[in-house]
């Protein structure tokens, strides 16, 4: 008689209760409060005192704002490249180190210029930590919870907006004149601890400590695929992918119009003292805490197309009213409007890069369109400072940032919907002619 053959019948795998997403979240938030909310729109609540100190005109004081940007564009594209190539862990880490020695250089600065060049390494260091780290969260969630990981991730700037509304004002009245300085001694300090959480928590890819990613319903991307290399030409011959980036382009001009100059003008034309702007600052965070939770959840259900217009149009009134309307009340409303989707956004154009391209290209398709995010940030301060200079009012600027804003809800509205998602699923079911060429599926344990 034959042998008999014992079978072992293999329990199946449970995935664990606690998913390491979640820590790359956390700290993927920290990230992003970091890179955008302290080396970014710290300068917001600091800019009257520097301006005043470094006697710097409107046109100067927005030429920072813009040296920021452009080191923030020098290292977007390249950033997510070089994420996608090496791993996003390392980029992410170097970056905060990196940013953190610009605040830390600016806080020492005498002139215009030094501080110009210190903030465009600020700047650098930004481009070369967000970028990365938002492309990281979709790698980490699946396709039908990306928007909503997007969402949270952004909420970092929030956070900061939250903590820096009373705190710098306090910081100010403590130390004087070198009041701003000592602001960015702290915000350079918190920057390089969280460069050192990062390096220490975060992991490039859930197969790294064998998982999928949190929310995949299994299938996997074939062998093929890992064994071959990246196909870059997916990115950028991407007809889809630049329609979006050229959409991506309006959110830089206008919002760091409205972000860069809202201390500003209220203590100057709003007769506000620098408490009671930091106290509205503080509400816009409150109000934008949840925002990229929400919308990111809303272009899961909606679509990334649908979700994008009605946060444009938004954006359009709240930055018009905050020039057509200047009052306490017309000034509240704006600041809850803005604050109620303020990072909407960025955290759609994320989820979109992913459904696009796939977890492995998704860092390099998020820095390819933050280009242009880049172009429309760098031109707007700069554009707006001269704006003032010219009419000696803040107001004209203001109702610019509107007009792009609308622009851009008009952009959306004439992208395709074939490769835009709806509830986890192509709502065209290919990407138009022109588009990627195939979708890499999640990252297998």
């Amino acid at each position: 008689m034959p042998a008999l053959r014992m079978q072992t019948i293999e329990a199946p795998t449970r995935p664990p209760r606690f998913h390491y997403a979640w820590i790359i979240l956390v700290v993927g938030t920290l990230v992003v409060f970091g890179s955008l909310g302290l080396a970014r729109f710290g300068y917001t609540l600091v800019l009257p005192e520097m301006q005043a100190e470094l006697r710097l005109n409107n046109t100067q004081a927005g030429g920072l704002a813009t040296a920021n940007l452009v080191g923030y564009l020098a290292l977007a594209v390249a950033g997510g490249a070089l994420a996608s190539r090496y791993g996003p862990r390392k980029v992410i880490a170097g970056g905060l180190a990196l940013a953190a020695l610009g605040m830390l250089l600016t806080g020492l600065a005498g002139s215009f210029t030094a501080t110009m060049a210190w903030r465009a390494l600020t700047g650098v260091g930004s481009g070369a930590s967000n970028v990365p780290v938002m492309g990281l969260l979709a790698a980490w969630f699946a396709q039908r919870r990306r928007g909503l990981a997007a969402g949270i991730g952004v909420t970092g700037s929030s956070f900061a907006i939250i903590v820096l509304g009373p705190l710098v004002p306090r910081m100010l009245a403590s130390y004087g004149q070198s009041g701003w300085r000592v602001c960015w001694f702290l915000f350079a300090a918190a920057t390089l601890g969280l460069a050192i959480l990062s390096l220490a928590a975060l992991r490039n890819r859930p197969s790294e400590v064998g998982l999928r990613p949190l929310g995949s319903t299994g299938g996997g991307e074939p062998a093929s695929s890992v064994h071959q290399g990246l196909q870059w030409s997916t990115v950028y011959r991407s007809g889809t992918v630049w329609h979006v980036g050229l959409i991506y382009v309006a959110f830089g001009f206008s919002y760091i119009i409205y972000m860069t100059f809202f201390t500003k003008y209220l203590t100057t034309e709003g007769e506000y003292t620098p408490a009671s702007a930091g106290r509205l600052f503080m509400l816009m965070g409150w109000m934008s805490l949840l925002c990229g939770l929400v919308w990111g959840w809303v272009s899961d259900v909606i679509g990334r197309k649908g979700a994008l217009i009605i946060v444009y149009l938004i954006h359009a009134v709240a930055f018009g009213l905050f020039a057509l309307w200047p009052s306490p009340a017309g000034f509240t409303l704006s600041a809850v409007l803005f604050g109620l989707s303020a990072w909407s956004i960025p955290a759609i154009m994320a989820a979109t890069c992913g459904d696009l391209l796939g977890p492995r290209l998704a860092p390099a398709g998020l820095g390819f369109v933050t280009l242009f995010f880049g172009v429309g940030q760098a031109a707007g301060p700069s554009a707006a400072g001269a704006v003032a200079d010219a009419t000696g009012s803040l107001s004209l600027a203001f109702v610019l940032a509107a007009v792009v804003a609308l622009l851009g809800a008009l952009g959306t509205l004439m992208l395709r919907d074939a490769g835009m998602v709806r509830g986890g699923r192509q709502a065209g079911g290919s990407l138009p002619a022109g588009g990627c060429a195939s979708q890499v599926p999640d990252e297998p344990s």
